[in-house]
């Protein structure tokens, strides 16, 4: 229950609400001295006397009041003695004025018992939608000073002396405090309510989703959502953009996309914006052509693309690598009437060229976009420092980096990375050190994405125990690594074959709830494999959909690479074969390992069914792989049947291969061998030669 989780006073709030009450019905019984009774008589005429002078046919809200009284002036308890007596002699709507005009001062704002008197007396009254308003009240003034669960457990409370908590009420405190960010409580809340007889409505269920998304946290997010739908409640327009953008910036685009259709079949009618993300998000995930059938779709249902629109598509299609029709659509906006390219626009197109390292036209497009009076931003020109730093120019670098100071656009921690991620690239790691020493003396402060660039290469190095350094660092500065810091180390030490650090950093990314990637385990199941411990690859490749990990060409390879060192040709043949059925292509290291290690025990048929299901092409360039290494170990006779079978499908045999079995059957004394090929290649090549004449 709520009690579990709410932080209370040295006594309980349940037990203050009562006294609070208890007192104010007190105070208005009770003999006071007559500067007391004057005092509260007095305010209690002007409050009356004001209200209806001035707002005689205020009916439904309570007026604004210009009492000419210092609040300062009145106690606590006068004040909680005025709101009770005008709520008993003159009205609800005459206290409620009262109220309103001693809470807008510092004395009366936060104090617990004018709220809970102000409620009671409207109980009292009958009044309990008034009640409600001013509990939400007290609800919002205390959520500024931090005693947001305080005020809460009175409201609860309430419902003891009379005032059922309301939906609407449910929805406000809800709100307020998904707003604070304190969502786990407000999951709490939301129980607790509806254990009192509260019925959450649409709004109750939109509120959980959106302080959940503003969180990150998708997957709470997905399980309101899933609430929503059973009981047949449709979200908005604005919070289904919410809702799109936060799943494809967290990698979940389909059930984005799912929730998009779902909700539309419901009910709702999609708006621009939503379509708009919608296009972004698929783009994002590379699902272009998925995002051209959306904007189909949005044209079919009267919508007009906008610039923010082009700009996803121009975005997307610059990232597949279609640059060129990217500018085709980028030109048709320079040509639009109604929607130009913004400053987001020319920085999708200027990356685009720079991501096909035609650094001219990004340059052209910067100028372009300075003509038509379109000042770049830093994103702009990070984008174009990144793309002469990859291609090794890093004098026009540090130009741009020159013109953003000039132009008041200090480079920040991105530009920062761009420079040094480039640097180390080029080997150039002091050069990269020196730049950031810069930006340190600027005020920068280095990043996650700083520290990993870092990271990967002293672990590209070797170097482990400098990364080690920078890893430390990157926490002792509060900066929570991510999987791919992580997912670094580990491949590092899984390289050297020192397999208990590894699992330490594994069990600590666990721990601290991030998702292993395919990279991750295929690290880890790649250094079991080095130091013959099969049994932990194969729980590692087992555990892989526990992380919604697909096992990848490089995940199986490295497993049927183990099984064949230890001659466990039965479990690697297994896995290859369902590698095959999940349309995985193994790679050539795979294809010759297993092969091979077939022909080592003379069993070349099964090394030929291994390969009958390759392409053709693939098959070719894996048989003179293979007839080469054959050779290599002196199995001459293998090879010679390879070679055969190479020659029925492809009569041009590589150089190198004929080569390499030629000398292989000389150094072996196999001079029949040779004999025979060479008659084949002769008869094969005459033949070709009268067909063609």
């Amino acid at each position: 229950m709520l009690s579990s989780v709410i932080l209370r006073t040295h006594a309980s709030p349940h037990r203050l609400t009562s006294l609070f009450i208890l007192r104010t019905k007190t105070l208005t019984h009770i003999t006071s001295p007559s500067c007391v009774q004057s005092t509260v008589t007095r305010v209690c005429s002007l409050v009356y006397d004001s209200y209806h002078h001035h707002y005689n046919h205020a009916r439904f809200s309570p007026p604004t009041l210009h009492l000419d009284v210092d609040p300062n002036s009145l106690t606590h308890d006068q004040a909680v003695t005025i709101v009770a007596s005008l709520a008993s002699d003159a009205g609800s709507m005459v206290a409620l004025s009262f109220f309103n005009w001693a809470i807008a001062s510092s004395k009366f704002r936060h104090f617990t018992r004018l709220y809970i008197a102000c409620a009671a007396s409207l109980i009292s009254n009958k009044n309990f939608e008034k009640a409600h308003e001013v509990m939400q009240c007290m609800v919002k003034s205390f959520a500024e000073i931090g005693r947001v669960k305080e005020a809460i457990e009175m409201v609860i409370e309430m419902h003891n002396q009379g005032l059922a908590p309301s939906t609407k009420t449910l929805n406000w405190v809800v709100k307020i405090v998904t707003e604070m960010g304190l969502v786990e409580y407000a999951e709490n809340l939301f129980d607790e309510m509806c254990a009192r007889g509260v019925q959450p409505n649409c709004v109750s269920y939109r509120v959980m989703v959106v302080g959940y998304c503003k969180l990150g946290n998708v997957l709470e997010s997905d399980r309101w959502l899933g609430g929503m739908i059973e009981r047949g409640f449709v979200v908005d327009n604005a919070t289904l953009s919410l809702i799109v953008r936060e799943f494809c910036e967290k990698g979940f685009v389909t059930r984005a996309l799912w929730y998009f259709r779902r909700f539309c079949e419901m009910g709702l009618r999609p708006n621009l914006i939503n379509f708009t993300c919608m296009i972004e998000g698929l783009c994002k995930r590379g699902s272009v052509k998925q995002a051209f059938e959306m904007l189909e779709e949005m044209v079919g249902r009267g919508w007009k693309p906008n610039v923010y629109t082009h700009t996803a598509l121009i975005d997307g299609l610059c990232k597949k690598g279609w640059t060129e029709k990217a500018f085709r659509l980028f030109l048709k906006l320079v040509r639009s009437e109604n929607h130009k390219p913004n400053v987001l626009t020319y920085t999708a197109m200027i990356s685009g060229y720079c991501r096909d390292e035609k650094m001219n036209r990004a340059e052209m497009l910067l100028s372009r976009m300075k003509e038509q009076g379109l000042a770049p931003n830093t994103n702009t020109y990070t984008t174009l420092i990144d793309g002469h730093c990859k291609a090794g120019n890093f004098e026009r670098a540090y130009e741009l980096m020159n013109v953003m100071n000039e132009e008041g656009f200090s480079p920040n921690v991105c530009t920062y990375n761009a420079i040094v991620d480039g640097l180390c690239k080029k080997g150039r790691v002091q050069e990269a050190y020196k730049v950031l020493k810069s930006g340190f003396r600027n005020g920068l402060d280095a990043d996650k994405v700083t520290y990993t660039i870092l990271i990967s290469e002293h672990c590209k190095q070797a170097e482990i125990k400098q990364a080690l350094v920078l890893f430390n660092k990157m926490v002792k500065s509060g900066i929570q690594p991510d999987i791919h810091s992580y997912t670094t180390l580990i491949a590092v030490f899984c390289r050297e074959k020192r397999m208990k650090e590894s699992e330490m950093f594994f069990e600590e990314a666990v721990r601290f709830g991030l998702v292993p990637t395919n990279k991750t385990y295929t690290s880890m199941i790649c250094g079991y494999c080095r130091e013959g411990n099969l049994r932990l690859a194969l729980k590692f490749f087992h555990r892989m959909s526990d992380h919604g990990c697909a096992s990848d060409s490089i995940t199986y390879g490295a497993l049927i690479s183990g099984l064949c060192k230890q001659s466990k040709l039965d479990e690697a043949r297994c896995l290859y074969d369902a590698m095959i059925e999940k349309g995985l292509t193994p790679c050539e290291v795979t294809r010759v390992t297993l092969a091979y290690e077939y022909c080592k025990i003379d069993d070349g048929c099964s090394a030929m069914v291994v390969l009958e299901r390759l392409e053709k092409k693939l098959w070719v360039r894996t048989v003179n792989t293979l007839v080469r290494k054959l050779c290599s170990e002196r199995k001459v006779g293998m090879a010679a049947l390879f070679f055969h079978k190479l020659l029925d499908k492809d009569p041009n045999v590589n150089r190198v291969t004929i080569a390499a079995f030629m000398t292989a059957c000389y150094e072996s004394n196999k001079y029949d061998l040779v004999s025979d090929l060479s008659a084949r290649i002769y008869k094969e090549n005459h033949l070709a030669i009268k067909v063609s004449k």
